[in-house]
């Protein structure tokens, strides 16, 4: 494993008690991040906290990212226990399911939108004021390749993920002079819980467009963003970084 000098940075890793964002803060605490957990289930919380204090520094804060009372006191609870935060991870989200646009629930398709693209807009309404006070910050969006692409049977998700690319590009330039860069990952699947959200034709679609053959391994995931929320990127902001295993090549 490469070592990424995070030394003394704060990171917030939303969903990041399970799946690849408990990947992301294992390897933000290995490069010697402290790090705050942010996610809706407290028991998973405690749980991923209790497994990753033998690595480093870790809080655990139970918020519904879409409420933004809740992330505001997320926000201030952070910086309060951590004195800063550096970094931020927003990797939360959900699939809502597979079907034909046509035939689902609004009220699925509106929760999907919630958490995967208005929630993260609310985290950096409430964090990026903490990282303007000291002018540093990175920010890392966790997108998708679905939201390049557009997935048949997934018009919600894949709508929400570019989404979350244009909100990158926007907020990149606007912090780009200052100090904080924004960038989004679009990763092909992982083989992790969300999988149980998702019909097995649709899982089977998402394998059959990667060249490579095989689902995104979490630590890769978590690699390519550990590198992201360093000081060594420092040139790129507003950008979409790919790891699809050949799927997606622009």
């Amino acid at each position: 494993m490469n070592q990424i000098d995070l030394n003394n940075r704060v990171a917030v890793v939303t969903g990041g008690a399970q799946g690849i964002g408990y990947a992301i803060s294992e390897r933000l605490l290995r490069s010697g991040a402290a790090v705050a957990l942010w996610d809706i289930d407290a028991g998973r919380i405690e749980s991923a906290r209790a497994e990753l204090s033998a690595l480093g520094t870790v809080s655990g804060h139970v918020v519904e990212l879409t409420d933004d009372a809740a992330v505001a006191a997320a926000a201030a609870a952070t910086t309060a226990a951590h004195g800063r935060i550096d970094i931020l991870v927003n990797n939360a989200g959900i699939t809502g399911g597979n079907g034909p646009t046509w035939e689902l629930d609004p009220a699925i398709w509106r929760r999907t939108v919630e958490v995967n693209l208005v929630a993260p807009y609310l985290v950096c309404r409430h964090v990026v004021p903490v990282m303007l006070q000291r002018g540093y910050g990175r920010i890392v969006n966790i997108a998708s390749v679905a939201g390049k692409e557009g997935n048949p049977n997934a018009s919600h998700y894949s709508a929400s993920k570019a989404g979350l690319i244009a909100l990158t590009k926007s907020l990149g330039k606007e912090l780009a002079a200052k100090g904080i860069l924004v960038n989004a990952v679009t990763p092909a699947a992982a083989r992790t819980a969300i999988f149980d959200q998702m019909a097995q034709s649709h899982i089977d679609y998402m394998l059959s467009k990667i060249p490579m053959g095989r689902f995104l391994h979490v630590d890769e995931a978590a690699a390519m963003v550990a590198w992201l929320a360093s000081e060594e990127c420092s040139f790129s902001t507003g950008a979409v970084f790919d790891i699809t295993g050949g799927r997606s090549t622009y």
